[in-house]
């Protein structure tokens, strides 16, 4: 099999993944703010490391896989005077800002769920680790690349950069960020504008605080997620990653705190980052309306699709598109992904009644799954491992038909192939049949249809096609009565 090569946002070239613990992945990706519902971009994200995980353990290592859930010090905006994104909803809704945490942690996980997401093994929070988090910012003023002031502390970006280098992952240059910086004078107490909080005093109306050494107060966004992998990873793990929108300046603040405790070494060996997902041509907003909840798809319930499309249709969507490339998502695209996947679904449901034959013509095996794993080897390319498994379905309604023949053991292989493609790695299930319920309200619906059609031929006074009706339903086990309060009907 041909070697893993992951594409390295640090490096921008596709490596060779090697971890750094023969067997052992660690992975570190950021989760969601719970101050609101996931969003489909978030989803996307989570569905394209979900591919990653799964395939790491089919290749056999043993994953500790950890995305943590930040529930404080989010500020609205990087220049660390906006307000903490909890704490004002839950200003808004008039509830406890830990009532805001649970509600939408709640949410997320179970949308995750419902889009077949495996979870992580570790699932850590910024409140549950501020002594973590506390002691790494006195790491940081030990090494001298952080400064207190009226009780917060600023990570000081000009004197690590002097040492080693800020902004080698979005690659942006020291002087271009103080030159694209607006002033900050009277405003904040930071040195210089590109400095970021460590560590905020609370203002006395702040509800979310913690003592520290320096005041009563809370920690800064990016503090957490270096506290929590060091943690749980070691001071160098394998694998972090993100959306996209993370890299600047969230993952670019987390590589200069880790370094600057390290002496400059690296954290990390491999960067990942998923982009972004846009809605009929346009970033997702929900200022402009441009927007849609995970919920809102499935149920149907919105004005920008006719329809509702499942959870299954939608992840099967995702991976159509390689996780580093735009998707936009739009009615037709979804149409054609709900079709090409009832396609595939059917196909392999097909497989279990196909009966062996001596020999297998016309389709070699092994080499079609020399081209999958060729495909998921290639940086997780799912959409090619679709396409490949396309090619499978033209076979599969071959053998079907009687037109090419496989032998006992090719079909097993065949079988358990797909099952490993389809449902472990890329974590899709097949289309199921309608249950018990849909059916029958589909049965009143039609039932319903006909007693209309028959009530519009007695208005007309056509009582031979009313009488027609009534019999043919009563052969069907359909008893009609009719009454001045309508028809009803009894099923035998």
């Amino acid at each position: 099999m041909q070697d893993l090569k992951i594409y390295n946002s640090l490096s921008g070239k596709k490596e060779v993944f090697k971890s750094i613990q023969k067997k052992f992945v660690g992975i570190y990706v950021c989760g969601p703010t719970v101050y609101n519902n996931v969003h489909l971009g978030n989803c996307r994200t989570f569905i394209s490391f979900d591919i990653i995980y799964r395939y790491l353990l089919h290749l056999g290592y043993k994953v500790r896989y950890v995305r943590n859930i930040t529930d404080v010090g989010h500020l609205e905006d990087d220049l660390e005077n906006g307000e903490d994104r909890i704490i004002k909803k839950a200003r808004t809704e008039k509830i406890e800002p830990m009532e805001v945490v649970q509600l939408y942690t709640v949410d997320f996980h179970k949308v995750l769920n419902l889009f077949n997401i495996l979870p992580p093994n570790i699932e850590p929070t910024a409140t549950g680790h501020i002594i973590e988090q506390i002691e790494i910012i006195k790491s940081i003023l030990k090494k001298g690349y952080a400064y207190e002031i009226n009780g917060s502390v600023y990570f000081d970006v000009s004197k690590f950069d002097n040492s080693y280098k800020y902004g080698k992952l979005s690659k942006r240059n020291i002087e271009d960020l103080i030159s694209n910086t607006r002033s900050l004078e009277g405003q904040s107490d930071k040195k210089n504008p590109q400095d970021f909080a460590l560590w905020k005093k609370a203002e006395p109306q702040h509800i979310m605080r913690w003592k520290s050494p320096w005041s009563d107060g809370f920690p800064g966004w990016h503090i957490e997620c270096t506290a929590m992998s060091r943690k749980y990873l070691g001071e160098k793990f394998d694998i972090h990653g993100g959306g996209l929108d993370l890299k600047f300046p969230h993952h670019e603040c987390e590589i200069a705190q880790s370094e600057a405790i390290n002496d400059g070494k690296e954290s990390v060996k491999y960067w990942i980052h998923s982009n972004m997902l846009t809605l009929n041509g346009k970033k997702m907003s929900k200022s402009t309306g441009n927007s849609i909840l995970p919920e809102e798809i499935f149920n149907g319930k919105n004005s920008l699709f006719k329809k509702a499309f499942s959870p299954e249709i939608i992840r099967f969507f995702i991976l159509q598109a390689h996780y580093r490339s735009i998707l936009d998502i739009s009615e037709d695209a979804l149409l054609a992904s709900e079709k090409g996947f009832k396609k595939l679904s059917e196909a392999i449901s097909k497989l279990s009644e196909i009966k062996p034959n001596k020999e297998t013509s016309g389709f070699d095996i092994n080499k079609w799954i020399s081209k999958c794993y060729s495909a998921l080897n290639d940086d997780f390319n799912s959409p090619i491992l679709i396409a490949n498994l396309f090619d499978v379905v033209k076979y599969i309604n071959l053998l079907n038909s009687g037109h090419q023949t496989i032998n006992n053991n090719d079909l097993k292989l065949l079988s358990d192939k797909i099952k490993i493609f389809f449902h472990e790695i890329l974590g899709l299930n097949l289309i199921k049949s309608k249950d018990k319920n849909e059916k029958n309200h589909q049965i009143e619906e039609l039932i319903n249809l006909i007693i209309n059609l028959r009530n519009k031929a007695r208005l007309d006074n056509d009582f031979d096609t009313s009488d027609q009706i009534r019999d043919s339903l009563l052969k069907l086990g359909v008893k009609l009565k009719d009454s001045k309060e309508g028809t009803q009907y009894k099923i035998d």
